[in-house]
Parts: structure tokens; sequence; C-alpha cells
């Protein structure tokens, strides 16, 4: 067994034993890599004493609503949806630099009273340690002012230790691709509407149904922009891929379909 697995794991102990002291948990959980694994760990150390919540909002595309509930269910973890209510806020629909922290205490303060209806102590989520170095991620001063803890980040788990250790679960999330919500989509100071998100959706899901793993669709207004891992670049420009993503994205109201050569990179809406 290599270092890293070894570090992973002495890792993966103290995040049980971290864990088991809760009593109780609330995580906050997407069907992403990180809240997945949270999720798979806690359930082992906490089992009935655990529970998830996901939030249902236009910012979340439908198939990751239908995946994440599925997995849970799949896999044992009681999973409660609940309904956030940022798109009704002003200030969250004007997309300025603080959007993900109105998002994040949004979602946050529901789940506070969803775990104080239910008895539970501690709410969590799946912040980690590369999260540090990510300066667009202000939910994390959303999460200080709720007492939402990051078992992960309190570990030092890393992206890539969170893979191999899902991997070793048998996770189906070990390799899934980064995801962030829709409303990142839209260059900051741009205003979110409802109608837009869907049509960013809808380009994303035409992106995943020709089999593309790690990709943004970027909305310029009537032009979308896509963002994809540069090793797929040839797969995009093949005739039947190229004709079958503008044909599609047209028929979802945009009148330009634009490949960013720079590739796909987190914070490229901005």
């Amino acid at each position: 067994m290599s270092d890293v697995v070894n570090a992973a794991l002495k890792k993966e102990a103290a995040l049980k034993e971290l864990l088991a002291g809760y009593g109780g948990l609330v995580v906050a959980y997407s069907g992403g890599v990180d809240s997945t694994y949270l999720a798979a760990v806690a359930y082992e150390v906490l089992r009935d004493k655990l529970r998830l919540v996901i939030a249902d909002s236009p910012s979340i595309p439908r198939s990751e609503l239908k995946e994440a509930t599925a997995l849970a269910g799949k896999m044992g973890w009681q999973l409660d949806v609940i309904k956030t209510r940022e798109f009704e806020d002003p200030e969250f629909l004007k997309n300025e630099r603080d959007r993900c922290y109105i998002c994040k205490g949004e979602l946050f303060g529901c789940m506070r009273r969803y775990a104080e209806e239910h008895s539970v102590p501690v709410l969590a989520y799946g912040e980690t340690a590369d999260d540090l170095a990510d300066a667009t991620r202000v939910g994390k001063i959303a999460a200080q002012e709720k007492g939402v803890v990051a078992p992960l980040l309190e570990v030092g788990l890393v992206k890539e230790e969170i893979r191999e250790l899902s991997r070793r679960r048998d996770l189906p999330t070990w390799n899934k691709a980064s995801f962030a919500c829709l409303s990142s989509r839209f260059p900051t100071g741009r205003k979110l509407t409802v109608d837009e998100l869907a049509r960013v959706e809808r380009a994303e899901e035409v992106l995943k149904n020709l089999g593309f793993h790690q990709y943004r669709a970027r909305h310029h207004g009537t032009i979308c922009r896509i963002e994809i891992d540069l090793k797929d670049l040839d797969k995009m420009l093949s005739d039947d891929v190229r004709n079958t993503l503008v044909r599609e994205l047209k028929k979802a109201g945009y009148r330009h379909v634009t490949l960013d050569l720079a590739g796909y990179r987190t914070g490229g809406g901005a």
C-alpha cells in the first residue's frame, strides 16, 4: 500500500473519530464527490443518527437532483429534500460577488431549522482542505455564521484523497466530474433569471448526453461559451458532435455557440 493511501486512511480514521463525537448529524448533500463520501463515512459511524438534506433550487439541474436522490436511496441513507428560496432574494439575483454567500446562507439557515425540528445537534457540509485555496468559495463565511462544521477540512482531506477513499468504498461518485451550481455559469453582475438558468441546464444536458465528462456552458445572453477538458477537443470538433451541439443549443435559445480554447477552468464565468 502506498504512502499516499496510508496517509488518506489515517485521515479517514480521524474522520470517523470526529464524527462519532457528534452524536447526531445533518449533512448538506449534493450527490457530488465530497458530500457523498462524507455521507458514506457518517452513515457507517452514526447509522440512524445521520440525516441528509439536499436543496431543491433552480440552480440544481433536475438530472443531478434525480441521481443524488437515487444514490441515497440505494445506499439506505435518510434523505430529505428541502426547498431553498434564494431566488426570491433580490440581492441574490443581482449575481454580485456575494452570491455564493447569500445562497449558502439560505441553505444553512434551512438546515438549521430542519436540525432543530428533528433535534439533531450538529450540521456539516463537504468543504475540503483544497477549498481553502479557492477564493471563489465565500460560502465558508456563511457556514461559520450558521455554525456548520466541515469535517473533511478538519481532518485535512483533499479531493484526490477523497476520490481514492471513495473508490475503495465502491462509491460511484469517486471519479465524478467537479460541479458547481448553474448560477456560476453567468458573468458576475449579470442578473439571474430562472428562464436563463433553464437554458444553461438544457445546454449542459446536451454536453452530458454527448459524452463529455468535465464541461461548462457559460451564459452570455444569446451566446453560449463552451468549456471542456482540452483532451476532448478533437471529439468536440468532429462534425457529428459539433453539428449536434450547435443544433441543440440553438433550439435551447442561443444564437451563437462558441468554444473557449482555454478549456475548462473553475471560476470561468466570472
